[in-house]
């Protein structure tokens, strides 16, 4: 069986005004990263768009947020949404393409055509609410595609592990009251969005595991071992969604968090191992943030390297 990797030009022409961590560079660095020889048994596909995306984003977001989303998009100069989140004349596209990339990744590995997919998006996705964008995310990309996986495949048990260093509560938002969605995050607190306390539980959905500045890799293993493994064993997921954001990383500037590649290699193969015993080895991962360019590369090629050996 095979890793698909999705990624699409179109990403990159999400474009700040200005200097911003969340920039096509990232991409850049991360396709830099995937070309080496170790990465040739990838399977490169290209997201789809079209009118079934917009359909896609509206399993989660209410149609007002998109008709307003996409109505902002500028023609000429940039238009914000807030002080952290942009658009650009070619946001619309990237967003729903990014949106086409998991939900295609979703068919794939359920048809059995693939083990599992990464799919290397921009904008990212875990902070946009139903009816908000917001912290540089416009459409939630793994969100969505958990709904997509629900309704078109009519999976009951979905699972999603979100090890970005901020919380995803956007995510959180969307399934708060849902039981047949179990979403586990580990995340910096106190840090942006101020949301993710442990006793944030949902309908016992919710998992949470906040980390203290200065978490290094062994404190991180210790809490997935004992917290998150045994919440996806006991959930039994029929299909697990990775909201795979790397600025855990020590190098990444927007947090204090003190992981290396080895730790983002490490939760991969653990997660493949759940995978394994419950899912069919079923597995789509999406990017999150990481925003220190050389840090984000090796460790997107950590992951990676776990799901081609899954």
């Amino acid at each position: 069986m095979t890793t698909l990797y999705y990624y699409h030009e179109d990403f990159l022409k999400h474009q700040p005004h200005f200097s911003h961590p969340e920039s096509p560079n990232r991409l850049l660095s991360i396709e830099k990263a995937l070309q080496a020889p170790e990465f040739a048994k990838l399977v490169r596909k290209s997201p789809p768009l079209g009118q079934a995306q917009r359909d896609q984003a509206g399993l989660i977001h209410s149609q007002a947020h998109i008709d307003r989303t996409l109505r902002m998009i500028p023609e000429g100069s940039h238009q914000y949404i807030d002080a952290d989140t942009y658009l650009s004349h070619g946001s619309a596209n990237a967003a729903l393409r990014a949106v086409g990339a998991v939900c295609d990744a979703v068919d794939q590995v359920m048809a059995g055509k693939a083990n599992n997919a990464f799919c290397a998006v921009r904008p990212p996705g875990h902070h946009a609410e139903p009816n908000r964008a917001m912290g540089f995310c416009l459409f939630n990309n793994v969100a969505i595609a958990a709904e997509y996986a629900r309704q078109q495949h009519h999976i009951r048990r979905v699972a999603i592990v979100d090890f970005d260093v901020h919380h995803g509560n956007g995510t959180q938002a969307a399934f708060a009251q849902q039981a047949e969605v179990l979403y586990i995050s580990s995340h910096e607190m106190p840090h942006y969005p101020g949301t993710g306390l442990p006793s944030e539980t949902g309908v016992g959905n919710i998992v949470n595991i906040p980390l203290i500045a200065g978490t290094e890799g062994t404190e991180f293993r210790h809490k997935i071992s004992t917290i998150a493994l045994p919440a996806l064993r006991k959930f039994k997921p029929e299909l697990l969604l990775i909201s795979a954001g790397f600025d855990a990383h020590r190098d990444d500037p927007l947090a204090d968090i003190e992981l290396v590649e080895d730790d983002y290699r490490w939760i991969t193969e653990e997660l493949t191992g759940i995978a394994a015993e419950f899912c069919e080895r079923r597995i789509v991962s999406a990017l999150e943030g990481g925003y220190n360019l050389e840090a984000l590369a090796r460790s997107v090629a950590a992951h990676v390297g776990a799901l081609l050996r899954a």
